[in-house]
């Protein structure tokens, strides 16, 4: 088991490109991360990394060794979970990407959920709106919003009727006006969103088959989803946020639906993973868990969204 570890701690060095951060990942003193990768080194009698003060950056061997690391582990995982899957059991750690806003009102209290009905399940889960790199990070799913630009990755929908939805408090709209048309944006201050340093403000609608493309501006960005959501609640501006992560808000009035009549952005969520290979049984089941839950937030949503 202790060269077992001793792969798994490579695997998260190379994703990380930091000996301390893996070793946290992994509950391990510095110290102890560090001695696991000497050991391993020497027993392969090839260096793994090349180090600095500042970085660690992977040898030629390392390259070569990483990949075949990567499939014995993945076998290895398979062959635990056709043991567990025969006895029906969900077990062992699963880690999981989710967006920012959805993950700190949504999914935490439905992972809670999910491991009471599965206690020896582990879950390790990154809240971030930056997308993972699945194939080369320490992630076995992610959630996010679209399609993913990668053909080879696998996406099952969880809410593939998901929209956005142009959205501001009461406050703010009583003291800036309430915009009927979205080429009324210009007039307001409009809550922007950064994805890999990429400003999305430029904001689509369509009607009666038309599509309108409105570029917006704004004293404010971020490339946190949670963040523009709790400006548009601090009566800051307008807000294109997904349904999904504003469906409380609208229910209880905190927000109101603007542009009655327009068809808004398809935000689509999805559960995504590396390959076919990565849908175990605990992976199967929180979709489903999942699938579930998200058609119950959709459900909730008012019945007149734009859309």
């Amino acid at each position: 088991m202790k060269a077992l570890q001793d792969l798994q701690l490579f695997v998260r060095i190379a994703a990380a490109g930091s000996l301390s951060a893996a070793a946290r990942q992994l509950g391990l003193t510095p110290a102890a991360a560090s001695a696991a990768l000497k050991r391993l080194e020497a027993e392969l009698q090839a260096p793994l990394f090349v180090r600095s003060t500042r970085s660690l950056r992977l040898t030629a061997e390392g390259e070569a060794f990483l990949s075949h690391c990567r499939q014995a582990l993945q076998l290895l995982e398979e062959g635990r979970e056709a043991i567990t899957q025969g006895q029906g059991t969900v077990r062992g750690p699963l880690q999981i990407s989710a967006p920012s806003d959805l993950g700190r009102q949504h999914l935490l209290g439905w992972l809670d959920a999910f491991q009471a009905e599965h206690p020896q399940l582990q879950l390790r889960l990154q809240l971030s709106d930056r997308l993972a790199r699945l194939h080369r990070e320490p992630v076995d799913v992610a959630l996010r919003y679209g399609e993913p630009p990668d053909s080879s990755l696998v996406a099952l929908p969880l809410a593939p009727d998901n929209r956005r939805v142009l959205c501001a408090s009461p406050t703010y709209l009583a003291h800036a006006g309430t915009p009927r048309h979205p080429g009324e944006l210009a007039q307001h201050n409009c809550l922007t969103f950064l994805l890999a340093d990429e400003l999305y403000d430029r904001w689509r609608f369509w009607q009666d088959g038309r599509e309108l493309a409105v570029t917006v501006q704004g004293d404010r960005s971020s490339d946190d989803g949670e963040a523009v959501r709790r400006w548009a609640l601090a009566h800051r501006g307008i807000a294109y946020k997904s349904a999904l992560d504003v469906a409380d808000d609208l229910r209880a009035g905190r927000l109101v639906a603007l542009c009655p009549g327009w068809q808004t952005e398809p935000a689509p969520l999805v559960l995504v993973c590396a390959s076919r290979r990565q849908l175990s049984l605990a992976v199967r089941r929180l979709r489903d868990d999942l699938l579930q839950r998200c058609g119950a937030l959709s459900a909730g949503l008012p019945a007149a969204l734009p859309g």
